[in-house]
């Protein structure tokens, strides 16, 4: 028998989370109509789980007490028992239902979210990257480069938009120009393959610096992200710069490998602190272009927009759009809603 999402609205007030590798952003969602209480962010390092986080860094700084959560993490969501990919956290929602007094929890994954949000994005928290013209409501993509590459679709079908999550982020990248050739052969890999998330994340900047300093006889200079993402955009370091080049024409290419996965003629979008970092990079012709060169569709690329998400907390307001209206999204919540 087919089994359609779980749509009833969990009580209010509702608290909101959206756990990553590094960090843990929460808000509270009083009722339908209210803006989300936000609350200062956190570093997962800084707390030996969730329940002490929530505790410590929300409910003791608020007397709002939440009846309810929905939770988007950074993690495969297949049984009690809820571990995080890049993080020591390790949810287990039944017995969180009980320690922190909560009625009705919701885990969803973190890119789940991040679809939620670009389902009616305004113009004010996104920012295109070439130009295409009217934006239609059709299917949607959403990447994120950070602590490793996320990938989420949005499906639009009846009036509904219905998040697709996957691993995406772990599909193949391979070599195509001349440079490539040079450059892969160095790129650290896993298993002998090397993936999109081995290149497109934090570490991946670092991975495609070591490979092309390799590939030139260059001793590396740099060994921190953010250090290979200043002296690239600063223009003082030439394997940098064309380390973020490199990052952009990647980028470029397994973003359209996933606009045409999904058919997403309502636009690919670009999430995370990476993007928006390196928006400058990203605004030049080497994104675009290899996104849109994908023949024998390339004419159909050209038509399909691509935008960086400069909203602050997109994931915090996907998961409250949700919690306002879930009968507007189709979202899968068999194995991952427990009630206390």
């Amino acid at each position: 028998m087919l089994k359609y999402p779980d749509t009833d609205h969990q009580p209010f007030p509702i608290l909101i989370g959206d756990i990553g590798g590094t960090n843990a952003r929460f808000s509270i969602l009083i009722d339908t109509y209210a803006e989300p209480k936000e609350f200062p962010i956190l570093r997962t390092a800084d707390f030996a789980g969730i329940e002490d986080a929530i505790q410590q860094g929300v409910l003791d700084k608020t007397s709002i007490q939440p009846r309810s959560a929905i939770l988007a993490v950074a993690g495969p969501i297949h049984s009690k028992e809820i571990p995080l990919t890049n993080c020591h956290w390790v949810l287990r929602p039944a017995d969180m239902c009980a320690s922190l007094g909560l009625e009705d929890i919701v885990v969803i994954n973190d890119f789940e979210a991040q679809a939620l949000a670009v389902a009616s994005m305004s113009d004010e928290n996104r920012e295109e990257i070439g130009s295409v013209g009217k934006v239609p409501v059709a299917s949607r993509v959403v990447l994120g480069p950070g602590t490793g590459l996320g990938v989420a679709g949005l499906v639009h079908v009846q009036r509904r938009w219905i998040p697709v999550s996957g691993e995406g982020g772990h599909v193949d990248l391979g070599p195509r120009s001349e440079r490539d050739f040079s450059v892969f052969p160095h790129i650290e890999r896993i298993e002998g393959r090397v993936s999109a998330e081995q290149v497109l994340c934090g570490r991946g900047i670092v991975n495609l610096y070591r490979a092309v300093c390799k590939a030139d006889g260059v001793k590396p200079a740099l060994s921190d992200p953010a250090d290979v993402t200043a002296a690239g955009l600063g223009g003082n370091d030439a394997v940098a710069v064309e380390t973020l080049s490199l990052f952009a024409t990647y980028l470029g290419r397994v973003a359209g490998d996933m606009a045409l996965a999904f058919m997403a003629r309502g636009g690919v979008y670009l999430a995370g602190g990476i993007t928006q970092k390196i928006l400058p990079v990203l605004k030049q012709p080497e994104f675009r272009a290899a996104f849109e060169d994908k023949a024998p569709h390339s004419a159909l690329m050209r038509t399909i927009p691509t935008f960086a998400v400069t909203h602050p907390q997109a994931a915090l307001a996907g998961l409250a759009a949700y919690a306002r209206t879930p009968t507007n999204f189709g979202v899968a919540t068999e194995g991952r809603r427990w009630r206390g």
